[in-house]
């Protein structure tokens, strides 16, 4: 499951993203290190990346059909892993396109940042990012941590964002990781930015069932999570940062900028948080591939 801070342990999930990526990434991949930028790319090539993770791999082949549906030559480099590896290949244009998350790409380039919103992270990102890359409009799609309640709770209570908590009469408890008691964001976060206050309950793998079995009432659950469609969730609004945001971003090497951008923009503004939801439920559960969520997505956007 997606459960904040657990998304290597992804549970059944796992097993089932596996079985996605074996059907989308074999074919479409070929070897993310291998040659530099002048090797890998030709100029009139673009080449789209994405990490090894089932979520970012939809996405990327989003971003894939929709420039081959506009006229351009793409090249599928799936698979590649973390910013380590990935960001060196975007610099030197081995790969020039790569869907990417707007606060922990902040982060990754500048780790004093305050910048907390959406708003906020991504009018730091073109100063953090280093010369010749640059991010493209961002989507309001997000997979960060969030709060997450019951829909049945949330309807009870009148709940639509993380302070209306603090109208709740009953007793609250958080589920989480247990490192989640320390975190900024965690209790004493809760507290602080929005005078909540919980217990806490280390729930760690069992956190959407904790939730769901109503032992804890907030869950720290990831925004794109397939659970939060399965099991009729709702994430909490997060009005004053408490957690840093993540949106959905394509982030490009500048040499190709101009050729992606209008393609790129149109499916920023189309993804949501519940599509996204939506794709990878898709994947985890329905086992689709992902050029054919990809497909199906384009064409139910008229993209």
């Amino acid at each position: 499951m997606f459960t904040a801070r657990t998304r290597k342990g992804l549970g059944v999930f796992a097993g089932l993203a596996v079985a996605s990526l074996a059907l989308a990434g074999c074919g479409a991949s070929s070897d993310p290190l291998s040659g530099g930028g002048d090797a890998s790319a030709s100029s009139d090539e673009i080449v789209v990346g994405s990490q090894a993770y089932f979520s970012n791999e939809i996405i990327a082949e989003i971003y894939a059909q929709a420039l081959e549906n506009s006229g351009l030559t793409v090249k599928r480099q799936f698979q590649i892993g973390q910013r380590d590896a990935y960001i060196p290949l975007l610099e030197d244009g081995t790969v020039t396109v790569f869907p990417e998350y707007s606060g922990n790409l902040l982060q990754f380039f500048d780790k004093e940042t305050t910048a907390r919103t959406a708003d906020e992270v991504y009018a730091a990102l073109p100063a953090a990012l280093p010369e010749g890359l640059e991010v493209l409009d961002q989507s309001t799609a997000t997979d960060q941590d969030s709060y997450t309640v019951t829909a049945a709770f949330a309807q009870a209570n009148g709940l639509t964002s993380i302070a209306d908590l603090a109208k709740v009469t009953t007793p609250l408890t958080l589920g989480g990781n247990a490192e989640l008691a320390e975190r900024p964001y965690g209790p004493q976060g809760l507290k602080s930015t929005y005078g909540v206050d919980v217990q806490f309950s280390p729930t760690g793998e069992t956190t959407v069932d904790d939730l769901i079995a109503g032992t804890v009432q907030i869950a720290n659950v990831y925004t794109a999570d397939p659970r939060i469609q399965t099991d009729d969730l709702v994430t909490l609004e997060d009005p004053e940062g408490l957690f840093l945001a993540s949106n959905v971003v394509p982030v490009v090497n500048s040499k190709v900028a101009s050729q992606v951008s209008d393609v790129l923009n149109k499916v920023s503004a189309a993804l949501t948080p519940a599509g996204l939801v939506e794709l990878n439920v898709k994947s985890t559960v329905d086992q689709q591939s992902s050029e054919d969520i990809a497909k199906a997505w384009l064409a139910d956007n008229n993209l």
